[in-house]
């Protein structure tokens, strides 16, 4: 059956290889990116730069058709702290932010659809890492790796808090692991090449997700291993905590005035 599907981050490494099995499998797909000189052939490309709230209202106001299928792999790590024109740490902005907007302003397209999934692409599993609620914009300690893994924490929890609302809509969580995509410096190339998994491979099961949506409102998965919803990091508190502290944000909260 011929899906419509959403991929942001679409233009690089996994994003575009989801792009393309999904168009190879005759799929309507749309791909969110910055830069039009990496649009998928035969993709609809909706440039935007996505670490920008006003950037991803802009673009998801763009989609009007039904969404089966949401996959968000938007992200680049930032060696030094850029702060957004909204005030926002860019890593937060677009690595979480994006996604969690995407989610939400989309949801009528998504629950137009019989049997819609989003597929969130970051660390589920990974027990490392935190949300630092004093501190979320990482104004004093930032590090790449510490905004890296704040990010991935709030994706955790913005998949629960998604399907804890009881949407129509599936959502998963999904840890690829170590993959050849993306550029990378020399020592990181060398290591992907000996030790990563190719892209098909990591992207099989997302392919797969869209075109069977899991049963269960949210399912987790590291690796191709189930991943237990008990886990400290998926704490349903932490993510309604999360989520209003997200609705919080000005730029958020302007949207929900609006």
């Amino acid at each position: 059956m011929r899906r419509t599907v959403v991929i942001s981050g679409g233009t690089n490494g996994m994003g575009r290889a989801t792009a393309l099995e999904r168009i190879a499998r005759g799929d309507r797909v749309i791909v969110i990116g910055s830069d039009p000189a990496k649009a998928v052939d035969g993709a609809r490309f909706l440039r935007a730069d996505l670490s920008s709230v006003a950037e991803v209202v802009r673009v998801a106001g763009e989609i009007t058709e039904p969404v089966d299928a949401l996959a968000l792999f938007a992200n680049r790590p930032q060696t030094r702290r850029v702060v957004t024109p909204e005030g926002l740490e860019y890593t937060f902005a677009l690595y979480y932010l994006s996604r969690y907007l995407l989610g939400e302003l989309l949801l009528p397209q998504l629950e137009a659809s019989t049997r819609a999934v989003v597929v969130n692409v970051a660390g589920v599993g990974t027990k490392v890492g935190r949300i630092h609620w004093d501190d979320m914009q990482l104004a004093r300690r930032y590090s790449v790796l510490r905004s890296q893994l704040q990010a991935g924490r709030a994706n955790d929890l913005l998949g629960v808090s998604f399907a804890a609302q009881g949407r129509r809509a599936r959502y998963v969580l999904y840890h690829p692991g170590f993959t050849r995509s993306g550029p990378r410096n020399l020592p990181i190339r060398l290591l992907a090449k000996a030790f990563a998994k190719p892209v098909a491979a990591s992207v099989a099961p997302i392919v797969d997700w869209i075109s069977a949506p899991p049963d269960e409102p949210l399912t987790a998965s590291d690796r191709g291993k189930a991943v237990p919803l008990s886990l400290p990091t998926l704490s349903p508190g932490d993510a309604a905590r999360l989520d209003a502290s997200t609705k919080a944000l000005p730029a958020v909260a302007a949207l929900r005035r609006a």
